[in-house]
């Protein structure tokens, strides 16, 4: 016979279903939160940048250019003849005197010729006493009627073609003695060697360079001008040379040689200081600096790396340093130097803008100026 559970309490229900309620709305109230819940926005990050003040251009500038020493005078020293090189009596950096060797070729087949030439000429000198002694004994002989007319002219003309054949062999001797003499590279000047182009041992064609002089005399500090300052210079234009490792140690030059071609890669104009009296410290290939006054453009002045691009038209991020904000704004620029931009409108001097950091931005951004030129506090 089946017997009933346990009857529970009136009071008992009522509290076990306010237990389960509870759980219910807590279960409901989690799964909405995880239904219809969005993340809290983070806040907007504060991009570091860098900035510079603008500043106004005025109608003259200085502009640095680095550059090198070289001679006014440097020559290729090469033979006029080709042949195995056996000896080269300098290097680089040694100092050769006006008329020293200082290389040799291998010259026994410019000696074999230059006494074959010798021999020839002594040959035909014999020819030529012969053909003088015979016609000298014609002539008495002529007058007496012992010797006929035509075989005393046959003497004549074969004397006169001893002494071409004389002639033409001496010419011969002294070219191949000239030959010979080019088998030894001689220095036409003082200076110093700069380069070599062979080694003893190598084979060299004629107008090979084997060894490259820097001429005793003058040195030009060697620059590559900007089209815009290589067309500001004149003949009165005095560039100041210092020294990039001493500064202490500085020439005065005028403009020397200008080049009228341009370089195919750089687009810059290579020109040739002449130094006046230089210090010997500026030696041969020193690293220098040069400065060189010219008319700059009227206009304002921006750093470079300041510049980008909207709508297809230059522009920078424009600061307001109250509100730590950026704007980018579009600018006519006048002309593009070294490092800097002139531009014709769209700023104001005493504005700043960014220098670093300008690809990262957007419009109305938050910014932390981590520097400024200019008087601007770091």
């Amino acid at each position: 016979m089946h017997q009933a559970g346990p009857q529970l309490s009136p009071d008992y229900r009522s509290a076990l279903a306010a237990v389960v309620s509870v759980c219910v709305a807590l279960l409901l109230g989690a799964c909405e939160l995880e239904q219809s819940g969005e993340p809290t926005a983070a806040p907007e990050p504060i991009r570091p940048v860098r900035v510079a003040e603008v500043l106004e251009a005025g109608g003259r500038e200085e502009i640095t250019l680095n550059g090198t020493v070289e001679a006014q005078d440097s020559i290729n020293l090469a033979f006029r003849v080709g042949g195995q090189l056996i000896a080269r009596t300098v290097n680089v950096g040694d100092r050769v005197e006006a008329g020293q060797v200082v290389a040799r070729l291998d010259s026994e087949t410019a000696q074999n010729a230059a006494d074959a030439a010798r021999a020839n000429v002594a040959a035909a000198m014999a020819r030529l006493v012969e053909a003088r002694n015979t016609l000298a004994r014609y002539e008495p002989m002529l007058e007496r009627g012992f010797v006929a007319r035509q075989q005393f002219d046959r003497a004549v003309e074969t004397r006169k073609a001893a002494e071409a054949q004389v002639e033409a062999a001496e010419a011969q001797l002294r070219t191949a003695k000239n030959q010979l003499s080019f088998t030894e590279l001689v220095a036409d000047a003082a200076g110093t060697v700069t380069a070599r182009g062979a080694e003893p041992g190598e084979v060299v064609a004629a107008g090979q360079m084997v060894v490259q002089l820097a001429r005793e005399g003058g040195r030009d500090a060697v620059f590559d001008f900007p089209p815009r300052v290589k067309d500001a210079l004149t003949a009165d234009t005095r560039i100041e040379v210092v020294s990039s490792t001493d500064p202490s140690v500085r020439a005065v030059g005028r403009v020397r040689e200008t080049s009228p071609k341009a370089d195919p890669v750089t687009r810059t104009f290579q020109v040739r200081v002449g130094l006046d009296d230089p210090p010997a410290a500026l030696r041969l290939g020193s690293s220098v600096t040069g400065k060189v006054p010219v008319a700059g453009p009227s206009g304002i002045t921006i750093p470079a790396a300041a510049l980008t691009r909207a709508a297809g038209q230059p522009a920078v991020w424009v600061v307001d340093p109250g509100a730590q904000r950026v704007a980018l704004r579009n600018i006519d620029v006048l002309a593009y130097e070294l490092d800097t931009v002139v531009v014709e409108h769209g700023l104001t001097p005493g504005e700043l803008v960014v220098t670093a950091g300008v690809q990262s931005l957007r419009p109305n951004q938050q910014v932390r100026l981590l520097g400024a030129s200019g008087g601007m506090p770091e």
